[in-house]
């Protein structure tokens, strides 16, 4: 391998804090125009004269063109703790690029995405600690010596994919006092084979997920995971999250997907000889990695089902008079044999969100725009303050396509709806990606928000709204923040008892003294309030440490016990020392 192309997350075209690409990020043109800079998304370089108006309204606040809180320039980052004889022998086996003791290396592998309690500081205060070195693994064998020499040394590994953790998984805890090394798993990024007959690939865990679905489309054949994050996550990623993508209808979540997967421990290699159709073994020990979080080993490779690219796809989007009857209608579509590819739902308050992050319609655009606004406001009785949008993307076949299409049609057709076409469906589609970057602009005016996914029975789903609405009224005036707040539903994947929920918050917290902790108070009363009223502690993020408090609440003691009996048999000294989940205390 080439030493100057080899991969270190410094040198990467990412934002080394915030999210997303370099080139794109969401800047003030004047008072009241936003444009997203760049030219990665459809909304690029377009005037957005909506979005400030639609913010200070919601929040009630005044929004500037300017930041309103500074980022700090020089980053806290504690002293590094040194274990000699680990490094020694790290030095007699391994290449100089291999490990980085860089601050800034350290620092982009001290945390994941989460607002408050990651982002958040790092941008305006500081973390609350560091890994000391971060290795880059090249391969299986690597993997089994950097574990081995651990182990003799008893030093914490954490496993690094791409760092969009949103359950503060990757932080470090205080009372871990031996070297913490980041082991980043980036460099294994390949293809191992593909399978074409029985339509498998065995892939490296580290690959980003945009790079395994370029790999796998130039040979005519799709994966089919596509997770919000797909341009920076990893499969590894994905199978110790247990992730879910926007075309789960389709092809299945990440543990539908994996038919075979290896994970290095430091008892050993757990994996399934040879990946099988199904077969009746007993308990799968590979099962286990699903979800682990990092607490057993490093993920190294996955066998994954493929997909030859669909003959066809379109989009539809279909406007609804009000919550109950786009819940309704997703509870139709979930129990229909039809499910389009992706399946989303959006409250009203999502819907105008949406529509906010539109380029100004002029000329005869902008007169079309109007008519269509009269027809579906005056002639059908729409309220714009109600109404809601369920937005569908259908892949497969021309034919199965067209079966989809028609499906939504007889299925929507009681609840006298507005079709509102492809065009709309596409760019509400492909928005998901984009919209990502609206979070760092906000925080710059001290507007935090944060997105709480849950997976709800269909009996709750209206009743977790109205709880969390409540809910957070109650937090917004106990906390004396200023202005209003910001609430907002989807749904984004339906199944035969329920759904995954999206709940988006946002609120100012100008003049607030750490905002972070107040912040991260409320989001913890939330969750609380979602579990008591019939939702899960996540859907696909994971648990974290973020959720961990809620664990003994989902899951009884003999299980507890259990996972941490597993935990102890692989990992007996903890080099794995994370602490995620319920894994270890």
């Amino acid at each position: 391998m080439n030493k100057s192309k080899k991969f270190f997350a410094v040198n990467e075209t990412n934002w080394e804090h915030r999210w997303g690409y370099k080139d794109s990020a969401f800047v003030s043109k004047n008072k009241n125009v936003v444009t997203l800079s760049g030219n990665r998304y459809d909304i690029c370089t377009k005037n957005l004269p909506n979005l400030i108006p639609f913010a200070e309204e919601v929040l009630g606040i005044e929004i500037l063109p300017e930041p309103q809180i500074k980022e700090v320039e020089e980053k806290y980052i504690s002293n590094k703790k040194i274990n000699q004889d680990f490094i020694d022998e790290v030095d007699s086996f391994f290449d100089k690029d291999r490990y980085s003791f860089n601050d800034k290396e350290r620092l982009l592998h001290s945390h994941g995405q989460t607002t408050s309690d990651e982002i958040y500081k790092v941008l305006y205060s500081k973390l609350d600690s560091f890994v000391d070195l971060v290795f880059y693994i090249e391969s299986e064998e690597e993997t089994k010596k950097i574990i081995e020499l651990a182990k003799k040394h008893n030093v914490c590994l954490i496993p690094f994919g791409g760092g969009t953790s949103v359950s503060n998984a990757l932080k470090i805890p205080k009372n871990e006092h031996r070297m913490v090394v980041s082991v980043d798993t980036r460099r294994m990024n390949k293809i191992v084979d593909i399978d074409e007959k029985n339509l498998l690939a065995t892939v490296e865990a580290g690959i980003l997920g945009i790079d395994l679905e370029k790999q796998l489309q130039e040979r005519g054949y799709t994966a089919g995971h596509e997770p919000d994050s797909i341009e920076f996550s990893t499969l590894g990623g994905w199978i110790s999250t247990n992730a879910s993508g926007m075309k789960k209808h389709k092809y299945g979540n990440i543990e539908d997907i994996v038919q075979n997967v290896t994970l290095i421990t430091p008892n050993g290699m757990i994996n399934q000889i040879k990946p099988l159709t199904r077969s009746s073994i007993g308990v799968k020990a590979q099962n286990l990695v699903f979800g682990s979080e990092g607490n057993f080993g490093i993920i190294t490779k996955a066998t994954i089902k493929i997909h030859k690219k669909p003959e066809a796809s379109t989009f539809e989007s279909i406007l609804f008079h009000n919550w109950e009857d786009g819940v309704n209608f997703m509870y139709e579509i979930a129990h229909s044999n039809l499910i389009p590819a992706s399946s989303r739902l959006m409250d009203n308050s999502m819907v105008r969100f949406a529509s906010a992050l539109k380029e100004e319609k002029t000329g005869f655009n902008k007169l079309v725009n109007s008519i269509k606004n009269f027809i579906v406001f005056k002639i059908k009785g729409f309220d714009p303050k109600r109404c809601v949008v369920a937005i569908f993307k259908m892949e497969g076949s021309s034919q199965e396509v067209k079966f989809q299409r028609n499906n939504l049609k007889i299925l929507a057709k009681k609840y006298n709806p507005v079709f509102a076409g492809a065009g709309q469906g596409k760019s509400g589609y492909n928005l998901t990606l984009a919209i990502a970057y609206i979070r760092d602009f906000f925080m710059d005016q001290n507007i935090i928000g944060e997105t709480l996914e849950s997976a709800v029975p269909w009996s709750d789903v209206v009743k977790v709204s109205e709880a969390v609405t409540k809910k957070l009224k109650d937090l917004h005036e106990k906390h004396n923040l200023p202005g209003t707040f910001l609430f907002g539903s989807r749904l984004s994947k339906v199944y035969h008892s329920g759904a995954c929920m999206y709940n988006t918050i946002a609120m100012s917290f100008k003049g607030i003294k750490k905002p972070e902790e107040v912040f991260g108070e409320i989001e913890h009363e939330l969750r609380k309030t979602i579990i008591a009223n019939g939702g899960s502690i996540s859907h696909h993020h994971g648990v974290g440490k973020l959720r961990k408090d809620f664990i003994p609440d989902t899951l009884s003691k003999g299980s507890i016990d259990l996972i941490k009996n597993i935990k102890s048999s692989q990992d007996p000294k903890n080099i794995f020392g994370i602490k995620n989940n319920i894994f270890s205390d």
